[in-house]
């Protein structure tokens, strides 16, 4: 049974304020920090009571899923969508059509696609640079785990800096799914220090964005500098997974 908009907005009151304190605690602002509500598997009914529960920026893995769900709520003032998960080639225009936000570019032969289609339609798109700090083979992103070889990362991102339609304004990164809190706080940790690394390399860069953290772990995320970070169910409620 799908969560009502009262039950969701609970939930997202009661993760605004561990945000509100987690972030007091490091000295941190807690207006600096976004909750991106991640709506993979969910119902158009879901979306529409997290709507009311006054929630407005929407995460989906999957560009086709969510072209339904963007179009069915398309009058809905103030709504943004989220690109969160690996970019297939062939659902490149669907993500420059519909989408706000890339969180995950891992390419430069995606950025380039994604350029030529956001010229055609005269559109812009803000994107992340998906980073694998954990050095799984399983993780998409530019691989990051070892800092002495982050030089090498610079020739591909200045290849995107030169796609005037595509506005780099950060990193992601997902941490092993088996560490720990701690753990994670250090794959955090390194998200950011690359951030940094960049950020005095490529001064023209504006890398203000680090979307890191999830239900499970993003205290620890906001406690390294996490900007955004995608929660789903434990605002939403259990997926249905019979949705995909």
């Amino acid at each position: 049974m799908p969560l009502s908009a009262e039950q969701i907005q609970i939930n997202y009151l009661r993760i605004q304020e561990k945000i509100h304190q987690t972030a007091l605690k490091c000295g941190r602002k807690p207006d600096e920090i976004r909750i991106v509500v991640v709506t993979k598997s969910q119902p158009l009914e879901v979306i529409k009571a997290a709507i009311e529960a006054g929630i407005r920026s929407f995460g989906e893995n999957y560009p086709e899923e969510a072209v339904g769900k963007i179009n069915a709520i398309r009058d809905v003032e103030g709504v943004e969508w989220h690109m969160i998960g690996h970019l297939q080639s062939r659902k490149a225009k669907l993500v420059s059509t519909y989408f706000d936000w890339m969180h995950s570019l891992d390419s430069v032969r995606i950025a380039e696609k994604l350029e030529r289609l956001l010229a055609e339609q005269n559109r812009s798109l803000k994107v992340l640079l998906e980073f694998n700090i954990g050095g799984e083979i399983s993780k998409y992103g530019w691989s990051a785990s070892n800092p002495s070889r982050w030089f090498e990362l610079l020739p591909e991102i200045e290849q995107i800096q030169r796609c005037p339609h595509l506005q780099i304004c950060g990193l992601m990164t997902m941490p092993p799914l088996s560490t720990t809190l701690e753990e994670a706080q250090g794959y955090f940790r390194k998200l950011r220090l690359l951030r940094d690394f960049l950020q005095e390399r490529l001064s023209s860069l504006n890398l203000t964005e680090l979307s890191m953290g999830t239900s499970a772990d993003f205290p620890a995320a906001i406690l390294e500098g996490a900007t955004m970070v995608r929660i789903g169910q434990a605002i939403l409620g259990p997926r249905d997974y019979s949705r995909g």
